[in-house]
């Protein structure tokens, strides 16, 4: 198995970079829906559709994305353990955890709008909605620039 991964190895890296991609979209997406959704009324039509959009995004693209994105990333390291002793990877794998952490709680927040018992306002969606984003600047960095 090991040797098909190292024969794949840019396919399999290539893989990764399209789940990652998938991953981000989705994590920049549903909160920005959040932030529509907290402004909506409980009940309306606009809150219903809302519901069927973070279901649909969490469950058919975020979830997926994440799972593929693990699959991937693992069969790389599998394939190149090296990469392990390097600190930039040990850098990127907790930034990996913390927007791991971020996709859990928004799903835990989706739960609450399903259920309209969402606590959070539109400006508290709109302030972690930066979240991904600055875990997306970590991970590239530490990727590209290997500052140690």
């Amino acid at each position: 198995m090991k040797d098909f991964i190292v024969e794949h190895y840019n396919v399999i890296k290539a893989l990764h970079v399209i789940a990652i991609i998938s991953w981000m979209a989705a994590q920049l997406y549903l909160p920005r829906l959040f932030v529509y959704h907290a402004d909506a009324d409980k009940g309306s039509e606009l809150s219903e559709t809302l519901k069927i959009m973070e279901r649909k995004l969490l469950r058919f693209i975020m979830n997926p994305a994440m799972i593929a994105a693990f699959i991937f990333g693992g069969l790389m390291i599998w394939g190149n353990p090296d990469l392990m002793h390097q600190p930039w990877m040990h850098v990127k794998l907790a930034a990996v955890l913390l927007l791991t952490a971020f996709h859990g709680a928004c799903a835990r927040w989706r739960k609450a709008f399903v259920a309209d018992k969402n606590t959070h306002s539109a400006k508290f969606y709109r302030q972690i909605n930066e979240i991904p984003t600055l875990l997306m600047i970590i991970i590239v960095i530490m990727v590209i620039v290997r500052p140690f």
